[in-house]
């Protein structure tokens, strides 16, 4: 579990293929393999990942198939900025919300509306997820817990009522240390919904029966 308080910005250094259309990523993350164990969790742009291996301030991961058609690390290539972030422990502060590392989608950047004191970007929300995502709630985007600043509907797209994008509001210091001050229009990014929302579906759709 985590909490979507990006703690290093790191760097992908290698990338090997592996059989069954896997990959194994070795990652730069001085900080955040500082107390690190083979076996430990370290969540790589919001993808919850095993440490395999580590070695002088690097960490390695395997990503099977299964991630790789949920999320963007197939993308991936040696030079590849991404977030990092520690579990959460019982004696650390919720600073964001409660982040699972486990992707539900992938989005896309449409826009970004830079100001002086902060940037509005706007990302596109696959039809699956829209029904999650509220004005106010959180999402995690990229392994960031964010605030929906606001939802829509891009002309043509969607059925009526159902949002296609959310915007979001981003302060200097997350511009500074995550990816999110370098995506550009058309990059892709890793979405992770409030799994409270899913929860509370569930119970609503089972009505309740035991």
């Amino acid at each position: 579990m985590f909490t979507g308080i990006v703690e290093e910005l790191g760097e992908v250094v290698e990338v090997t293929p592996l059989p069954d259309d896997a990959l194994r990523l070795v990652v730069s993350g001085p900080l955040v393999t500082s107390d690190a164990r083979d076996g430990d969790s370290i969540a790589v742009n919001g993808v919850c990942l095993t440490v395999t291996g580590l070695r002088e301030g690097t960490f390695g991961a395997d990503v099977m198939r299964e991630t790789l058609d949920r999320s963007s690390l197939r993308g991936v290539q040696a030079g590849t900025r991404v977030n990092l972030e520690r579990p959460v422990t019982l004696g650390t502060r919720l600073g964001g919300h409660l982040v699972q590392g486990h992707v539900d989608g992938v989005g896309t950047v449409l826009g970004r509306e830079p100001s002086e004191h902060w940037e509005v970007v706007r990302i596109s929300l696959p039809s699956a997820l829209s029904r999650y995502v509220v004005e106010k709630g959180s999402i995690a985007v990229d392994g960031v817990s964010l605030t929906v600043a606001a939802i829509g509907v891009s002309e043509g797209d969607g059925p009526a009522g159902a949002p296609t994008w959310f915007a979001v509001s981003l302060i200097p210091t997350t511009l500074q240390r995550t990816t999110l001050g370098h995506r550009q229009v058309g990059d892709p990014v890793n979405l992770e919904v409030d799994v409270l929302a899913k929860y509370v579906e569930s119970l609503m759709v089972r009505g309740g029966t035991s």
